[in-house]
């Protein structure tokens, strides 16, 4: 029995680390397939977020924590440059809107 659960992408560890399991050119099978459904993903019907169950077989969080570990990959962006600065540029984006509502949620001090 492996000690990876069974929503764990292959290739990628519980921790987020990578394992050698089925790397061609730096990416696992499942890191070629989303980078390549990342590209494209607007083509398949319905939500985003069900096609990822159906393709992928995990939930939508699990996917975007492999996401977030492949655009940070040398691998990924040999790949793929266009595509992974455009996903860090987007993550980044939100990260920022997040932070900026944070700010303007504080109360005001001494208040």
């Amino acid at each position: 029995m492996s000690a990876v659960p069974e929503h764990a992408a292959p290739g990628v560890e519980p921790d987020g680390s990578r394992s050698d399991a089925g790397l061609e050119n730096g990416l696992t099978d499942t890191e070629r397939a989303v980078l390549e459904f990342e590209r494209g993903w607007w083509r398949h019907g319905g939500a985003k977020e069900s096609a990822i169950a159906e393709l992928f077989g995990m939930t939508a969080t699990r996917y975007y924590q492999t996401l977030n570990v492949l655009i940070d990959s040398p691998a990924a962006l040999a790949a793929d440059p266009m595509l992974v600065k455009r996903l860090r540029r987007l993550r980044a984006q939100r990260q920022q809107a997040r932070q900026a509502r944070r700010l303007t949620d504080l109360p005001a001090a001494g208040r």
